[in-house]
């Protein structure tokens, strides 16, 4: 007997098949037919007209897509040219300016949105993650998922809400499927989150994971052993006190490790209340 064919799969199906493989989010506002004939003319398209949302402080508005992906410099130059651009922003403002329009790391290709920061820049206490993820990649805005509002749970728990504290990402771009960045591209946004911590100035440095201790505290060890311990900080012009805990998407995962991650926190209201 002949075999039937399988049905098609449906678009549930297929949407869930591109979200297992970390497509979740699409890099332009046509779709591609790849399949069609390379020298056809493609048809007339009208032209689509959306309302812009309305920007709060820290918001930028979606990045347009550069026609050519490989005209990115390269890596070394890229690092140099940001540790230049870095040095001379004057305010978090100026800092935010040069993100916007440094074309240095591929990752702004693909994203979304520049995701700066959020919160009060003159807070004396500052949390730095890895990078945004998708939630953060629509709104603009660091933490604001499920990661987020754990993290707002975290610091409510020792009397802080996001008007008292300043919060930022090592890398500002959103990696395609959420994957892990290159070391190429942190050490291209490196000196972007060293300036911004500089302009901030907080009195501690929260450091949210295993990339960002490692790579603002210049550790090699992991986050287990890390964790609940002061280190320094040094900006060149002051050294701040900073202690790393567990990322808020960790703690989702592993929800045991949340009684260590309040005894970090515990640790780093006492410090805050010593020093007011």
């Amino acid at each position: 007997m002949p075999t039937m064919p399988e049905p098609a799969p449906t678009v549930q199906q297929l949407l869930a098949f591109y979200l297992e493989a970390g497509v979740d989010c699409a890099l332009g506002e046509e779709p591609i037919n790849r399949l069609a004939d390379p020298d056809a003319a493609p048809p007339p398209r009208e032209p689509v007209v959306r309302e812009a949302p309305p920007k709060t402080l820290f918001q930028t508005a979606p990045a347009a897509l550069p026609a050519r992906a490989d005209a990115t410099i390269a890596p070394e130059a890229a690092i140099g040219s940001a540790r230049e651009l870095a040095r001379t922003a004057p305010t978090l403002e100026a800092l935010r300016a040069l993100l916007e329009n440094f074309d240095g790391c591929a990752l702004r290709q693909t994203a979304t949105r520049l995701v700066f920061a959020d919160g009060n820049p003159q807070a004396r206490i500052m949390f730095v993650g890895e990078a945004p993820g998708r939630d953060e990649d629509i709104e603009g805005l660091p933490f604001v998922g499920r990661s987020g509002k754990l993290l707002d749970r975290m610091i409510a728990a020792i009397g802080l809400d996001r008007s008292k504290a300043y919060i930022a990402n090592v890398i500002p771009w959103r990696p395609p499927g959420n994957r892990t960045p290159t070391p190429q591209e942190t050490q291209i946004c490196l000196p972007f989150i060293q300036r911004q911590i500089e302009l901030v100035n907080p009195d501690v440095l929260v450091t949210l994971g295993n990339p960002s201790t490692q790579t603002l505290l210049q550790t090699r060890e992991g986050i287990m052993r890390t964790r609940g311990k002061w280190f320094d900080y040094d900006t060149g012009t002051r050294v701040i006190r900073a202690m790393a805990t567990f990322h808020p998407a960790y703690l989702l995962r592993s929800p045991s490790y949340k009684r260590m991650s309040w005894q970090d926190l515990r640790a780093i209201a006492k410090v805050l209340a010593q020093s007011s």
